[in-house]
């Protein structure tokens, strides 16, 4: 930790708003104005979209990522998390990853704490579920799913195989709906390696409360996607929900019983839970409730974007909509951490703050290799796409959405080689428990029933003598 006397702005949180935020004060920052501390449990950044295309092996985990230290070489990057902040006292409590907690005194405030995913007390579902937020996700649903095909095509008991071949999804907006795409495109691929398996044997279920999947990208994409994936074979249920999933057993409202091994909740996010602890204004879903120029209301020292926040929509309030507010993705969240990085360095020398306005520009989604959906928004005109063109627009927007030169010449790499070589099916399930094997070869050896019989005797010898002398 720093041990100067300059101001110091915290950054609670490493994600897309933090990192952003903390490059752009920096960018703007003279030298020694101010030091810039960022806290976040992980030591790397995760850029979200790119999870579904990371568990389908279409880009390698390591290139979603994007490490701190590396990126903000000249802030402090803590590892940890923030437990409780003290306002009157501009003091923050850190909870490091090993040792004792202790104290941050802070000037300015940055909180960018992000999302969780948003479940509700389904009986099963915490024991059963995976989710979608994380790299070590993404990565663990890839294995998992290529684990349950080794299974199958390994059993002759039928149950086991129906259940390991039976993949539920839970949610269907961008997240549920790319992320069975693309894990249906991999499996189809895989299947061909497999004596026992084919796509016919697998059954894939996307289940969503809602009665339209994809709504960011309209209703009739929404449909066309629907239609599109139903017709490779997957079974879209919506306007239900999920009862129940105890062991694997999934029970939908709609009467739909299922036995499956694989359960993935994208049933969308919620902010962080810890923003109740730090005596924030939060709005009626838990957001840091915030004025347009991203101030915290009521403070003028600290800051908050992304999804952890409530941000009023000012093109959408001008358009009428008085309660129209920011939609949690990564375009808004791009764009008001430069905002925010300008408004703290204005905050800090004493000028004014500026608000943050911004027009959607539409949405993309990929479902899968060569196929997807786009509405492109220029001015009052909306450009609908679909298909292979669809798909060419979304791995172009998020590649160059992509932080840092060198983690987007990374991504393209992976896709250019996968035009050329085959998409690899390894599963790597055993990273999960990596000393499993040594410690099954380094436990002690039970002893054979000869040697532990003669061992025994000298015992049961002592124990007659014990009994002759007491009679």
């Amino acid at each position: 930790m720093s041990t100067t006397e300059r101001p110091r702005i915290l950054v609670v949180g490493g994600g897309y708003v933090g990192l952003y935020a903390a490059r752009r004060i920096q960018k703007k920052m003279r030298y020694g104005e101010a030091t810039v501390t960022v806290v976040d449990p992980r030591s790397y950044m995760t850029y979200q979209p790119f999870l579904p295309e990371a568990a389908a092996g279409s880009i390698s985990p390591r290139h979603v990522v994007v490490p701190l230290r590396r990126v903000l070489p000249k802030a402090e990057v803590l590892t940890g998390r923030v437990t409780t902040i003290d306002q009157d006292r501009k003091v923050a409590t850190v909870a490091p990853l090993v040792g004792e907690a202790y104290e941050l005194p802070f000037d300015y405030l940055v909180i960018a704490m992000g999302a969780v995913s948003r479940t509700f007390p389904i009986p099963g579902l915490a024991e059963q579920g995976i989710g979608m937020k994380g790299i070590e996700e993404s990565i663990g649903l890839r294995n998992h799913v290529l684990e349950q095909l080794d299974k199958a095509d390994s059993t002759t008991d039928e149950e086991i195989r129906r259940k390991a071949l039976t993949f539920v999804f839970v949610g269907g907006g961008f997240a549920g709906a790319e992320t069975i795409g693309e894990v249906e495109d991999m499996a189809r691929d895989a299947a061909k390696y497999y004596n026992n398996v084919s796509r016919e044997d697998m059954r894939f279920i996307l289940v969503d409360a809602a009665d339209k999947i994809l709504p960011e990208v309209g209703p009739k994409l929404g449909q066309y996607g629907k239609e599109h994936l139903e017709g490779r074979g997957v079974e879209v249920y919506l306007s239900t929900s999920m009862d129940s999933c105890v062991d694997g057993h999934v029970v939908l409202k709609n009467g739909l019983e299922v036995d499956s091994n694989t359960i993935v909740w994208t049933a969308g996010v919620k902010p962080n839970p810890a923003l109740a602890r730090f005596g924030l204004p939060l709005g009626p879903r838990g957001h840091v409730d915030t004025q347009a120029t991203l101030q915290v209301q009521g403070t003028d020292y600290i800051w908050a974007a992304g999804d952890n926040a409530q941000v009023p929509d000012l093109v959408g309030r001008k358009a009428g909509n008085e309660n129209a507010w920011c939609p949690p993705n990564a375009q808004h969240a791009l764009r008001q951490a430069k905002v925010l990085g300008d408004n703290v360095i204005s905050g800090m020398r004493g000028f004014p703050q500026k608000e943050y306005s911004h027009a959607n520009k539409g949405a993309v989604a990929g479902l899968g290799l060569h196929k997807g959906v786009a509405m492109i928004v220029m001015g009052k005109m909306k450009i609908k796409l679909k298909g292979r063109l669809a798909w060419y627009m979304h791995r172009g927007y998020h590649g160059m959405a992509m932080p840092t030169f060198n983690r987007k010449i990374r991504v393209f790499a992976d896709w250019t080689l996968g035009m050329f070589l085959k998409r690899e099916v390894v599963s790597l399930g055993a990273m999960e428990t990596p000393r499993e094997e040594f410690y099954e070869a380094a436990k002690p050896a039970p002893k054979p029933a000869a040697a532990k019989a003669a061992d025994d005797k000298p015992a049961e010898k002592a124990a007659e003598k014990t009994e002759a002398k007491a009679s």
